[in-house]
Order: C-alpha cells, then structure tokens, then sequence
C-alpha cells in the first residue's frame, strides 16, 4: 500500500493517490443546489471522479432542502461500484424539529444515514451570519427587523434545560430505534451540543457525531470529554482550508441575506491546520472521522479535498496507517461498512 522507504525528507506524489484509495468521505456537499449558489460538480460527476480514485463511500449533504437520502439512491444507481449515502438535515424549509420529516426521510430514497440537527438555520447560526456595514459586521438579525422576525425566531433552538419538547423527544426515539442511523449535532451552539449529546443518550442513540463547526467552538477539554462518551469527532478540510468572506445564500435565497461574515467563530486554540492536527494527535485518532465538507463551486472537488486532507496530514508526519484510521476505518465503523 505505501511507497517503500518514504520519509518526510524523501516524499512522493503517488502516496496521496494511494491513501485514497478504500477512503470514505462522510461529508460532501453534492447538490441539488440553488442558483445563487452552485455547486462544483452534480452529484454524478462527483460519485463517478470518487469511485475512478477507488473510494469506498461518500455521504452526500443538502443543507438547504435538507434530504439528500433521495440523490443518493438515484446515484448508487446511475454510478454503481461504490456506497452513496444520504440522510436528513432539519432546516426551517422542513419545519425545523419536524418528526414526520425524520420519518419520512428514514424510509425515503435509499434510507437516511444520518440525521442532523441543523446548519445554516440553528438559532446559532441565524444569530451570528450577516455581512459588512462600513467596513464592520453586523449580523442579519440586526440589520433586518423581518429575518428577526421571520428566519430567527423560527430557527431551530436546542433547550439547555427544563422539558424536553415532545418533537425533539420523538425525532431522538426514531434515532434510537435505528443503530444503523447517526445522529449529527449540526451547527448548534456549544451548549445545546453538550445538551444534545445528554438527550441522546438518555434516549438510547448509539451513534454520535459532533459537527465540525461546533466542534471548532469547543475547547480541547471539551472534545475530550465528549470522546471519553464514545461521541465522534468530526473534522472537515473546511475548518482551515475554506474560502470566507465571499457573500453566499447558503440557506436564503435573498441577496442581501448572503453571509459574508461566516458566523462559524472557532476558539483560540483552533485556528489553521496545525492547531487542527495538534487537537486530532492530543485527543486521539480513534475519536475522529474526517471529511471534505467541499462541493460549492469556488472550491476544489470533493475528491481533490480528500487528497489535500491525507496530503497535508502526510506533511504533518501522521503515518499512513493513522491516516487510515481517520479517512477509512473510523468512517466504516460509523457507516456500518464491513472492513
């Protein structure tokens, strides 16, 4: 599998190449996509440049409709030679912590994977994104009286104490009655993370994903901790290779809503690729799936991030068989792939 005798001072271009390959790449914006928005590839092109690369699996994301267990099957089908999946991701489009829509989407398509608690649409998100006045950002919430009104207050909120709503009580039960399925905390804040976190395990929820975003939020005492629950760790190319500050509608089709301020805030000490790395070494690698979260169009493709990502960890001296645990094992394991 690897190049004999490769040291950091005698490195090639074919190892990355080779790492790829049995990969899986847990999260990949693959579209359909809005116009004001495109993505890189269609989710066809995406599978087939993954698959030609010798990849196991992709786990496809739609963050603005939400459902992407639909596109996955219709894939699998067109692209056959590698694992499509897709799962539910609660947006405001949905109607927020919708049960029935976690039903639905559970027995749509090929069946969500996944179920994650919101991105752009999180009362944490919803609060933070906006764009620049006069040089300084203000988020949406405070520039337009109707996004108060009408997009943050309907957001989707976790409680960090009291009665748990009865929709978020039975969307957890639908997670707990299928193993094969993961819950994903999604863009919420810290808090509602740990909350959700309790709730879900109170619940019986045996798979357990923090989102990289939240997790950039986190200090590395707190990954820490969630770890030693056998809570998974996410971490995406995204968080130090991504192109911020550029206006997108992300979520809202309305261009003066386009973020421009990325209310994605990381700690102190997660900022760049090493800090990054340092977390991943100093927690441990067993605690950690790694992804792309790539797919828009001003990126590079899913599978280019995924040769950036063991690229880079390469040039960190993770060996390849750490490399491995993180990009192939880890993800199998949370996929329900046989090794």
């Amino acid at each position: 599998m690897t190049i004999a005798g490769e040291t950091f001072q005698n490195r090639s271009m074919e190892l990355p190449d080779e790492l790829v390959r049995g990969t899986s790449d847990v999260h990949v914006h693959s579209g359909p996509w809005l116009k004001s928005c495109p993505g890189r590839l269609d989710p066809f092109q995406i599978a087939e440049q993954a698959k030609a690369a010798g990849m196991r699996s992709l786990v496809f994301y739609d963050h603005t409709l939400g459902v992407s267990s639909g596109t996955a099957l219709l894939t699998s089908r067109q692209v056959p030679g590698i694992e499509i999946f897709g799962g539910i991701i609660l947006t405001t489009a949905l109607g927020g912590l919708n049960p029935r829509a976690v039903k639905t989407a559970l027995h749509y398509g090929a069946g969500a994977k996944f179920v994650h608690f919101g991105a752009h649409c999180t009362h944490f998100m919803a609060s933070h994104e906006g764009s620049y006045v006069n040089g300084e950002p203000v988020p949406f919430k405070d520039q337009y009286p109707k996004f108060a009104e009408q997009e943050l207050a309907k957001s989707i909120r976790i409680p960090l104490e009291g009665p748990v709503p009865d929709d978020l009580a039975e969307i957890l039960q639908l997670i707990a009655e299928r193993p094969d399925v993961h819950l994903n905390t999604g863009h919420v804040s810290v808090a509602e993370a740990f909350r959700l976190v309790d709730l879900a395990v109170e619940a019986g929820v045996r798979k357990i994903v923090v989102a990289h975003p939240c997790r950039g939020r986190m200090t590395t005492e707190q990954q820490k901790e969630l770890a030693s629950r056998g809570v998974l760790l996410e971490g995406a190319v995204s968080d130090w290779m991504f192109h911020r500050g550029l206006p997108r509608t992300n979520y809202y089709v309305e261009r003066e809503w386009a973020d421009e301020i990325a209310g994605i805030a990381n700690s102190p000490e997660f900022s760049g690729v090493v800090p990054w790395a340092r977390q991943i070494r100093e927690i441990g690698i067993e605690h950690f799936v790694l992804g792309t979260d790539y797919g828009i169009r001003s990126g590079p493709t899913p599978l280019e991030g995924m040769r950036t990502l063991i690229s880079t960890l390469l040039d960190l001296e993770f060996t390849p068989e750490e490399i491995h645990v993180l990009v192939k094992g880890n993800p199998e394991k949370l996929l329900g792939l046989e090794p």
